[in-house]
């Protein structure tokens, strides 16, 4: 996007004139904001343009408040100034709706009532009028279960369908009526097996007061039929009431009136065990052997050897010493679901968990080597000159990576950084050469990170910890390389290039030629150019294309090459699927090198450019020619005002002695499909292509589930993911027909979130 273009909004917090409310959205150019900063060093005042308006008023700036483009978005869905402001102060409730996906189950308000539903639309309802900028956000909901046929619309505004549902089962609702699944809740007092007789006899004021409620505590409530249990996170007073603010088992935040909250040991049941924030200690200062979380471990039982996963480290109440929780394996009994004396350490099905003295661990045997040694292995490891464990062999990948708390485990906003470094060396070693390349002395601390914390075990035991991610983005803010490394997320491509250009000073991958210079470059962002016909492109179409529109070759074959789709990040995608080419065929796009006439194979000397978009010739590769073919293409008195230019050979690349002397075909040059990193709204995800076969695909989630609240963790998984094959040997039209929301497993979010997709070169990789 141009940054002329790039636009600041804000919304009015306080009236400023007769015709502006508070709650008001306005804008600026970038460009001019910045000129004005760059003449005063305290702004007092903006020239904004507001919502409706065509012309600027100068407003105080302490009377407005920035919000991003999507959060203007759905602040604009809402029709009343006054409305906006509220909705914008409840922060909690705008930061929720920007989080919502489609396919997400949602309550939404309509005539006082909460429907249950599903989101199948997020976006505009009408274009933007010609001076507005934007337009508000809606979400378009299909009505689920017993609310089916209560809404007004099959999904179709103003003779636009912009999603499908059966007759009066669809909705359109700004984010103030949309919530995630959790109905108004039922009183729960005919619910629950609690003591009858003594809530019958006393007010709820007085049982509140019996049994007060305070942070931390545990407490059970109603949804539905179901019972839901979570923790008390605060408690306040609002219009007589009082109110108190759960963080669920399912890491949700939900709002109740007193009455309708149970203290967890008010009930007669089992109580719901405590989570536990007890840290994980560091085993390798504890066990002699470096034993820590995620280690495959052997205990002995009454029955003889037992062996399981060590799950959680640290001290049990009453008990002297470090104690492990371990997950037995299948045909092991344990005691525990992961809880001791009603406090959970952490999860497992019931009667798996068994709590043992760490020291009673030892390595599983059935893993280990005649001269096996853990320790001395990982000391070796971080020895000066240590080689970094080989990628995990396509045979391995079962073995070593599918599971859970597997992968990269994310932590804060890292996930652009755990699906780059996943996608990047898991399974491909094309940039190995960042591990060893000679840096600065004030950087090497970052490249030992890299591959001591990240890249080794990654690879040896198919688990990084997001405490090595935090190191590593903590190493680079204090360096000075961004300040915001540990809080925010940033694009897959800003992360990258930092690395390998910034940091460890790599030679770009790509060096493209264009009249007759030679530009460097580590990423590729495609564009194409208005005319395009592409409506279900392949990579290698779109490649083709920007390489057409951009007047680009390549002056030399990459080792690797990284190409981002033509979407700007979560807002704007230009096709709603595209068709991952396993291979491209980069002959045609090599600014040197022989080339083969598309028409009769013979060793081509001219190419032309008007040919490109010609409908007689095939959808893929350039135009090129032997010069008797280019002749007679040439003659058709469609094409005569062609102008083809002559291809360069490399020199001393021998010409055959006749005009139609048979010549060797000139070797194809290819690069393979080794990675995908995907992303829907605002989280980032890979696919690794790991093997030959078509159903060699796995799929990377660095925070695919989590465990606790807010002081638990990311539960990072890798799944294998065989449907992609399925689609991948479809037609283009029978994939055109695929609704992404029916595609099995994981498969729509590789054709329809593409973000950026990874090449290598297996021969000039060898040697680079």
């Amino acid at each position: 996007m141009d940054t002329c273009d790039v636009k600041m909004y804000y919304i009015i917090i306080e009236k400023q004139m007769l015709l502006i409310n508070a709650g008001h959205i306005c804008y600026i150019q970038e460009s001019r904001y910045m000129s004005r900063l760059s003449r005063s060093e305290c702004l007092q005042e903006l020239p904004v343009i507001c919502m409706g308006s065509s012309y600027d008023r100068l407003l105080k700036v302490n009377h407005l408040k920035p919000v991003t483009a999507k959060e203007a978005e759905l602040l604009q869905a809402l029709g009343e100034d006054s409305e906006r402001l509220k909705w914008y102060l409840e922060r909690d409730a705008l930061a929720t709706a920007l989080g919502l996906t489609k396919d997400t189950p949602v309550t939404v308000e309509l005539d006082g009532k909460w429907l249950q539903g599903i989101v199948r639309y997020i976006g505009r309802l009408t274009e933007p009028k010609f001076t507005d900028p934007i337009v508000g956000t809606f979400f378009g909901i299909e009505l689920q279960g017993e609310d089916k046929g209560k809404g007004p619309t099959d999904g179709t505004y103003l003779s636009k369908t912009l999603f499908s549902c059966k007759k009066d089962c669809g909705i359109f609702a700004p984010f103030s009526r949309v919530k995630p699944m959790f109905s108004k809740p039922k009183l729960v007092s005919k619910c629950l097996t609690f003591p009858a007789a003594q809530l019958a006899t006393q007010p709820s004021s007085q049982q509140a007061h019996h049994q007060p409620l305070s942070t931390g505590d545990r407490v059970t409530f109603f949804m539905d039929e179901d019972i839901l249990h979570g923790m008390v996170m605060d408690l306040e007073e609002k219009e007589g009431k009082t109110l108190v603010i759960i963080s669920t088992d399912r890491d949700e935040k939900i709002t109740l009136p007193l009455d309708s909250v149970i203290k967890g040991d008010l009930l007669q049941q089992e109580p719901e065990p405590m989570e536990t924030d007890k840290a994980v200690m560091s085993m390798e200062e504890v066990h002699p052997l470096g034993l820590g979380v995620d280690s495959l471990v052997e205990v002995t039982l009454a029955i003889g050897p037992g062996y399981g996963t060590i799950r959680w480290i640290g001290t049990l109440p009453g008990q002297i010493g470090t104690y492990a929780g371990l997950e037995l394996e299948d045909g092991y009994t344990g005691v525990s679901n992961g809880t001791f004396k009603d406090h959970r350490f952490f999860r497992c099905l019931p009667r798996q968990g068994l709590f043992v003295k760490l020291l009673s661990c030892r390595p599983d045997s059935r893993f280990q080597g005649a001269s096996a040694n853990v320790l001395q292995e990982r000391q070796a490891l971080r020895s000066p000159g240590a080689l970094p464990s080989s990628p995990i062999a396509s045979d391995q990948v079962e073995r070593m990576l599918i599971g859970r708390m597997k992968g990269i485990q994310g932590h804060i906003n890292s996930c652009y950084m755990d699906s780059a470094l996943f996608s990047l060396f898991s399974c491909s070693s094309v940039l190995d050469s960042l591990l060893f390349k000679s840096t600065e002395p004030r950087d090497a601390p970052i490249q030992s990170t890299l591959l001591h914390d990240i890249v080794n075990p990654l690879r040896s035991e198919g688990f990084v910890e997001g405490r090595h991610i935090m190191k590593l983005r903590q190493q680079l803010q204090e360096l000075g390389y961004c300040h915001t490394f540990t809080t925010e997320e940033k694009d897959p491509e800003e992360f990258l290039t930092l690395i390998m250009h910034h940091i460890f000073c790599l030679d770009p991958l790509l060096k493209l030629s264009a009249g007759g210079k030679v530009q460097d470059s580590y990423c590729y962002q495609i564009f194409l150019d208005n005319n395009h016909s592409l409506v279900l492109p392949t990579v290698q179409h779109l490649l083709e294309h920007s390489f057409h529109s951009a007047g680009l070759k390549l002056a030399e074959v990459p080792s690797c090459l990284i190409l981002q789709m033509p979407r700007f990040g979560k807002k704007f995608k230009m096709f709603q699927k595209i068709i991952p080419s396993l291979e491209l065929d980069i002959t045609d796009l090599l600014s040197e090198g022989p080339q083969q006439c598309v028409l009769c194979g013979q060793l081509a000397y001219e190419e032309c450019v008007d040919c490109f978009r010609d409908p007689v010739f095939s959808r893929t590769g350039f135009k090129v020619f032997c010069r008797t073919c280019s002749s007679q293409v040439h003659s058709h008195p469609e094409r005569l005002s062609h102008s083809p230019s002559p291809l360069q050979l490399p020199e001393g690349y021998p010409a055959p002695t006749t005009l139609r002397a048979p010549h060797p075909a000139p070797p194809r040059e290819r690069l393979e499909l080794f990675a995908v990193l995907c992303i829907e709204t605002s989280h980032y995800v890979s696919f690794i292509k790991h093997g030959p076969n078509s159903t060699d695909w796995i799929f990377f989630d660095s925070m695919a589930d989590r465990h606790g609240e807010r002081d638990g963790f990311n539960i990072p998984q890798v799944e294998a993911c065989p449907e992609v094959g399925m689609y991948l040997v479809m037609s283009p039209a029978e994939l055109a027909n695929q609704v992404p929301r029916d595609m099995k497993g994981v498969a729509k979010r590789l054709f329809c979130d593409a973000y950026m997709y990874l090449y290598q070169s297996t021969s000039i990789s060898l040697y680079r």
